[in-house]
């Protein structure tokens, strides 16, 4: 069930009768006897679904004195004067279906604006829910990913060796450079041996069993320690120990 909404009323209009429309050039209100208007009451614009009907009723009773439905706006059911923001032409019908045109005319032109926004923004609103319906009944389109006709695809590929390096670009930038520094000379994992020390005399110096002459500790450096010294046990550690030598 629709409910009947009001969209704008007006206390006080003023209805006039029109002569016929003399060529295309539209309606003028300055050709209407605009200080005796035919009749005066209120005006109320109500919205029944989609439908949109002006209504004149008296002041005091309400009592219905003509009806206008309205279709579309502008349309014909109702139309802006040619010299003036204040008055419209409105075709009004009756139960049997007969219908004439008269003036409508209001004492302020805020009336008027209101009138006008209300009539677009019920117009708006009717034809969003006709785009809603209508998408509701239209089959949805199925997005289309596959190559159109002479449509090609350009791919960028990496091409990755099997020691793990990169190889060269497909233009032909920085051509051999593969980003690996080069392993430091001598061999990876090499330490160089620390310099020999000279040995002072009477040092004791503990070698190990085949290690040839010319990797021992020369004699004569003072930075070697008198092992023979240290302790007063110097006849002890010869006798217990003959990998010893004495330099």
């Amino acid at each position: 069930m629709e409910y009947e909404s009001v969209l704008i009323v007006k206390p006080e209009v003023f209805i006039y009768k029109i002569p016929p429309r003399a060529s295309n050039r539209g309606y003028r209100a300055a050709d209407w006897n605009l200080k005796e208007p035919t009749w005066t009451g209120r005006m109320r614009l109500v919205a029944k679904g989609t439908a949109c009907i002006l209504k004149l009723e008296d002041k005091a009773s309400g009592a219905l004195f003509a009806n206008c439905p309205i279709d579309t706006y502008p349309g014909v059911a109702i139309e802006a004067v040619s010299d003036s923001s204040r008055y419209f032409v409105i075709r009004v019908q009756d139960d049997n279906g007969r219908s004439a045109f008269l003036g409508l005319g209001f004492g302020d032109r805020s009336d008027s604006f209101d009138l006008n926004v209300a009539l677009q923004d019920h117009f708006k609103w009717v034809k969003n829910q006709e785009q809603i319906e209508k998408e509701k009944t239209e089959p949805k389109q199925e997005l289309d990913l596959g190559f159109k006709e002479g449509e090609t695809i350009k791919i960028n590929m990496r091409i990755t060796k099997k020691d793990g390096s990169d190889g060269p670009s497909r233009t032909g930038k920085n051509k051999g450079n593969s980003g690996v520094l080069p392993p430091p000379p001598g061999g990876l994992g090499k330490i160089a041996p620390p310099p020999a020390a000279a040995a002072s005399p009477g040092a004791t110096v503990r070698t190990s069993p085949g290690v040839s002459p010319a990797h021992r500790p020369s004699g004569g450096g003072s930075e070697w320690t008198d092992y023979a010294s240290a302790g007063g046990n110097q006849g002890q550690q010869n006798s217990a120990n003959a990998n010893w030598v004495q330099f």
